[in-house]
C-alpha cells in the first residue's frame, strides 16, 4: 500500500481529503502545518505528501523546498484557494508535482495521485536500468533514491533536469538499453505529463512514407494518398515527441527535421499551409554520430541542435555490479506476474549471469529471467536453468567443465531420485527400460578438487534418458512421454532445456 502524508492547518479539510484517500485503500498520516511535515518526512517513509500553500509556523512552499532537499524523490502535491494560484504554479517550479483548486474533489484527487504515483514508478524502472549518464556529478541529497549506486542516484538527478526544460535530448546507447524508459521518464516528470507521448521509430519506416508519418499529407498528394492524414509532429503538439533510432533518417529528411527544430513549423506532404507546433523532441540512436558527420551522413548543424543535454546509456557489460540488483528486480517482477514464489538465484547463477556479456543489454536479461521462470522446476533459479547462449564466453561454468576428467558411470548406478518421476515399474516402456535394452552411458564431469558433480551428472543423465527414449518411440512425443512415464509438460520443458529436436529421431 501506498503511504501519504496529508498537511493542512483546516482540520475539517484535513479529515476529508485522509477519508477520500483511505476509501481507496492509501495508508494516510496527517501534520497540520509545514514544520509538523518537515519532521514526519525525515522520521517516516512516504511514497506522497498533499500539501497546503498557507499554514502557521512553515508555509507549503518552505516546507516543499526543505522535503526536497531531503529526498529529491518525494513526490509533492499542492493545495491551494483560487487567489493563490500563482503561489501554487510556483510550487510546481520548486519541485512540486502539481497543483489542484480547493474545494477539493476527492475523485480529482485520487486520480492526480494516481498519475503522479505511476510517473514515480517510470522513473524508479529506468534507475533499475542503472544507465550512467553523462551530465556530470549527482547531487548528495539524492542519497535516499531508489538503491544505493550512484548510477542511479545520477539517473534520477539528470531526470529531474532534463524533466524542468523544454530543450531537445539525444538518448544515446545501444539496443536494449533503456532508451525509450528515460524518454518517458523526462515526458512523464515534466510539465508536459498531461499531455500526449508520442512514439515514432525512423528505423522502421520505409524512406519514401517518413515525411508523411512525421508531418502529414493532404489527400491525392501522392499515390495511395485517399484521404488527408495528421502526422507526429501535429498530433503530438504540446506534448513530446520521441523519434527512436534518428540516425536512420535520411539527410534531405534531416533538412526538414531541423527546420521544425528551429522554426517550429512545418508544411504536410502536398499542402501550401505551415502549421505551427509546440513539441518537444526527444531522440535515441545507436548509431556513432561522430563517424556520420565526417561521412556526410548525418549533418552536424542537426546534431548539435539535438545534443543540447546529452544522455549516454552504457551497456550492462560495462556495469555489471548492477546485475544482481537487476535480478532480483526481474524475479519479483515475474513472481508478480506469474503468480510464482521464487526466492532467487543460487550463488552459481547469478555468478553465471554477472560473467555473461549481454549483447542484448536489459532487453535480454529480462527475457533470460522470463526464460528461467519456464525451465525452473524449484523455488531458486540454478544454473541448469540458464538458457544455453549465456554460457558462452568463458563463463565459470565452462571453465570448471574445461579441464574436467569423463568417467563412464553405469544406469544402475543412478538412483531414481534424479528423474522428475520415479522409473516404471510397469506398464509398456517398463521392460525395454528395466530390462537393459537400453544402454545409458555418459560423461560426468568432475569438480573442483576432483569432486562429482551431482547437478552436471544429473542433467547429462536427464538429457540421455531423454534422447533414448524418444529414440524407441521414433521422436513421437505423446508415446515417448507415455512408455518412459515423463509427464508430457515435463518432457516438452526437458526438451527445450537439453535444446532436444525430437525429429532428429523420427
Amino acid at each position: 500500500m501506498h503511504k501519504v502524508l496529508v498537511v493542512d492547518d483546516d482540520k475539517v479539510l484535513q479529515q476529508s481529503v485522509r477519508q477520500a484517500l483511505e476509501f481507496h485503500h492509501f495508508v494516510v498520516d496527517v501534520a497540520d502545518n509545514g514544520k509538523e511535515a518537515v519532521g514526519k518526512v525525515y522520521r517516516e517513509k512516504y511514497d506522497l505528501v498533499v500539501m497546503d500553500v498557507n499554514m502557521p509556523e512553515m508555509d507549503g512552499i518552505q516546507a516543499l523546498t526543505e522535503i526536497k532537499k531531503h529526498d529529491p524523490s518525494m513526490i509533492v502535491l499542492i493545495l491551494t484557494a483560487y487567489s493563490n494560484v500563482t503561489d501554487a504554479v510556483k510550487a510546481v517550479k520548486e519541485g512540486a508535482y502539481n497543483y489542484l483548486e480547493k474545494p477539493i474533489s476527492g475523485e480529482n484527487l485520487v486520480a492526480l495521485i494516481k498519475r503522479a504515483l505511476k510517473a514515480r514508478s517510470l522513473v524508479e524502472t529506468t534507475a533499475f536500468s542503472a544507465p550512467l549518464l553523462s551530465i556530470g556529478e549527482a547531487s548528495a541529497s539524492n542519497d535516499k533514491f531508489v538503491g544505493e549506486s550512484n548510477s542511479m542516484k545520477k539517473v534520477f538527478d539528470v531526470i529531474s533536469k532534463l524533466a524542468k526544460v523544454n530543450t531537445p535530448v539525444l538518448i544515446r546507447g545501444e539496443s536494449g538499453t533503456g532508451k525509450e524508459l528515460v524518454a518517458k521518464a523526462i515526458h512523464y516528470n515534466g510539465p508536459r505529463k498531461d499531455e500526449k507521448f508520442v512514439t515514432l521509430n525512423c528505423g522502421a519506416v520505409p524512406e519514401n512514407l517518413i515525411e508523411s508519418e512525421l508531418f502529414g499529407h493532404e489527400k491525392g498528394a501522392f499515390t495511395g494518398a485517399n484521404e488527408r492524414k495528421i502526422g507526429k509532429f501535429q498530433y503530438a503538439d504540446s506534448g513530446t515527441l520521441f523519434l527512436d533510432e534518428i540516425g536512420d533518417i535520411s539527410p534531405a529528411m534531416q533538412v526538414k527535421l531541423l527546420r521544425v527544430l528551429q522554426e517550429k513549423c512545418f508544411t504536410p506532404v502536398g499542402s501550401n499551409r505551415e502549421i505551427k507546433v509546440d513539441v518537444r523532441i526527444i531522440a535515441a540512436s545507436h548509431k556513432p554520430f561522430e563517424e556520420m558527420i565526417k561521412t556526410g551522413d548525418f549533418r552536424e548543424d542537426l546534431f548539435y541542435r539535438l545534443n543540447v543535454l546529452p544522455v549516454y546509456l552504457p551497456p550492462l557489460r560495462e556495469r555489471k555490479s548492477d546485475i544482481p540488483h537487476l535480478l532480483n528486480h526481474y524475479i519479483s517482477y515475474f513472481n508478480n506476474l506469474h503468480g510464482l514464489q521464487i526466492k532467487g538465484l543460487t550463488p552459481e547463477a547469478v555468478e553465471v549471469l554477472t560473467n555473461y556479456g549481454f549483447p542484448g543489454n536489459i532487453r535480454e536479461l529480462r527475457n533470460v529471467i522470463e526464460h528461467c521462470f519456464i525451465m525452473e522446476s524449484g523455488d531458486m533459479i540454478d544454473v541448469s536453468a540458464l538458457p544455453s547462449q549465456v554460457f558462452k564466453g568463458g563463463t565459470a561454468k565452462e571453465e570448471k567443465e574445461s579441464g574436467s576428467e569423463e568417467t563412464l558411470i553405469d544406469l544402475q548406478s543412478i538412483k531414481d531420485s534424479v528423474l522428475d518421476s520415479p522409473s516404471p515399474a510397469t506398464g509398456a516402456g517398463a521392460a525395454a527400460y528395466n530390462a537393459g535394452e537400453v544402454q545409458f552411458s555418459f560423461g560426468v564431469r568432475h569438480g573442483d578438487g576432483g569432486k562429482l558433480d551431482f547437478a552436471i551428472a544429473k542433467d547429462s543423465f536427464e538429457r540421455e534418458f531423454i534422447v533414448q527414449a524418444l529414440k524407441l518411440n521414433k521422436g513421437r512425443i505423446n508415446q515417448t512421454a507415455l512408455n518412459a512415464n515423463i509427464p508430457k509438460k515435463t518432457l516438452l520443458r526437458k526438451i527445450e532445456k537439453y535444446v532436444i529436436n525430437p525429429k532428429d529421431y523420427y
